[in-house]
């Protein structure tokens, strides 16, 4: 039997490939904060247009032009813009709810500070008719996925995806930005 996967999602990865710089930690851990279901976030949506983000803006906005030509493939003249970006915290024992972003085309998530064990979980969603329990999971059978969490690493995905985080296990907050995207440019079909 051949068997073929039909209508994919794709998540990205992609590493910094250096430690973040003594300006841009201190700003993420300055940052006004306003608790959130399950942990904290900061109040600045826009945290990437602060100066002291520009480098690591320039490195996700790339990720995030590779992920979109990979996966959209646009014929016309159109890109991703961040729109929004802020910072989660979530302190050992902490969590963040199931979600997906709304108002967004791309999203993603870039680690900052982690426990060894951290990891974030996707889950397929939609009407499903009947439900056999599987002697073994597969990427056919298996109704979530996650993907461990580690400091300098930028995980992309389609926004529409219901993701969350399980409880913080460990010693450190746990510590990432998070951000949206919308197209701009000549969206037509």
């Amino acid at each position: 039997m051949n068997l073929h996967n039909l209508f994919p999602t794709a998540v990205g990865f992609a590493d910094l490939g250096r430690e973040l710089t003594d300006e841009e930690m201190f700003f993420v851990r300055e940052l006004e904060t306003r608790p959130n279901m399950g942990n904290t976030t900061s109040t600045d949506n826009f945290v990437l247009r602060n100066p002291a983000m520009t480098s690591l803006r320039s490195f996700i906005e790339d990720s995030v032009a590779e992920y979109f030509k990979a996966t959209a493939n646009p014929k016309h003249n159109v890109s991703l813009r961040i729109t929004q970006s802020w910072c989660n915290y979530s302190e050992p024992g902490q969590f963040h709810h199931k979600h997906a972003h709304p108002n967004s085309y791309v999203s993603g998530v870039f680690y900052i500070q982690t426990n060894e064990n951290d990891k974030i979980y996707f889950y397929k969603d939609g009407y499903q008719q009947i439900k056999f329990p599987p002697e073994k999971w597969n990427e056919w059978n298996s109704e979530s996925r996650w993907f461990g969490a580690a400091e300098g690493k930028l995980i992309l995905f389609p926004s529409n995806l219901t993701h969350m985080v399980p409880t913080v296990e460990g010693d450190v907050v746990r510590t990432s930005l998070s951000f949206n995207s919308f197209p701009v440019g000549a969206v037509v079909s």
